[in-house]
């Protein structure tokens, strides 16, 4: 049994198929069909069923997940462990939803290549369902995720507040023309993949408005997302911020929510460790400065109150 099966094993349970595995490990499919199977051997129970769709985890893959995790999150700890001397450099794999990414972390990512210069940062976007099992198995030193996050494995840290809004076409001036102008099914739903809170949060509202059957359109980018809106394609929910940020703000409707729905607290997250090493803690101490940095700019900022509508 060796340790590179159980990085292979949670990489195909984390992704959910042979082909996904493969491409995230750099490596042919042929090499992750052939370790699964020699795992299962070795064990000797099916880990995967398999289906058309992919690999789904049986009784025993879901208890043996967990173990898998740590080991590999345990062997990446321990060579950062050993090189570390104190002085932040190597590789650091941080992740972070997509919104995230393309509002709140350019200032932070700057400030952090500015005065660590050896640390060789890389950026993963992901939504947080895929980003915590990353974070559990080491593939990131740690991620921005949306919260809330309970783990016994994790630590979280709160890093950011969000508004999250409902963005329709510019045509619909409130939400009840939207309600009034769309079929009994309601507008179609556009939302990133499976894992996204957001999309969780934009399926839960559209039960609550009488919209359970709606459509749903999947997008991977932003640019993308936002641009579908303004062509009336469908709605979608995402934070204020991103949407005063966007090239085509101009274009779309905002409808402001209400607090239930609205806020939403972005979490950094990274595994309980006995060792903090020193490129991460360095990311640390330049979250905290950019979070208190934040905090004053959004105190001696007015909002703007235009194509306000709330739900």
């Amino acid at each position: 049994m060796e340790l590179s099966d159980f990085k292979t094993f949670a990489a195909v349970a984390r992704t959910g198929g042979i082909t996904r595995a493969a491409e995230e490990l750099n490596t042919v499919q042929s090499n992750v069909t052939q370790r699964v199977k020699a795992l299962e051997a070795e064990i000797g129970t099916p880990l995967f069923e398999r289906h058309s769709r992919g690999m789904t985890l049986t009784g025993a893959g879901k208890r043996l997940l967990p173990y898998a995790q740590k080991m590999a999150a345990l062997s990446r700890e321990a060579l950062l462990a050993a090189r570390d001397d104190g002085e932040p450099k190597g590789p650091l794999a941080i992740g972070s939803m997509e919104t995230t990414a393309a509002v709140r972390l350019p200032p932070l990512l700057a400030d952090f290549h500015r005065r660590f210069p050896a640390v060789r940062l890389s950026l993963r976007t992901a939504p947080t369902a895929d980003l915590v099992a990353l974070v559990l198995d080491g593939t990131l030193d740690g991620a921005f995720v949306a919260g809330p996050i309970t783990h016994d494995d994790l630590t979280a840290t709160s890093a950011f507040r969000e508004e999250l809004v409902l963005v329709s076409a510019r045509r619909w001036g409130s939400l009840a023309e939207l309600r009034a102008g769309t079929p009994e099914s309601g507008p179609t739903a556009l939302v990133f993949r499976t894992g996204c809170t957001y999309r969780q949060r934009l399926e839960q509202i559209f039960v609550e408005f009488g919209w359970p059957s709606a459509a749903r359109f999947e997008l991977g980018t932003l640019d993308g997302m936002i641009g579908c809106v303004a062509a009336d394609m469908g709605v979608t929910l995402l934070t204020r911020a991103v949407v005063e940020r966007s090239a085509m703000n101009g274009a779309v409707a905002v409808h402001t929510l209400g607090p239930s729905h609205a806020r939403v607290e972005t979490l950094f997250i990274q595994r309980r460790a006995g060792h903090q090493y020193s490129a991460l803690s360095g990311f640390a101490d330049c979250l905290k400065k950019d979070e208190d940095v934040m905090t004053e700019r959004q105190r001696s900022t007015p909002r703007n109150s235009s194509q306000i509508h709330r739900v």
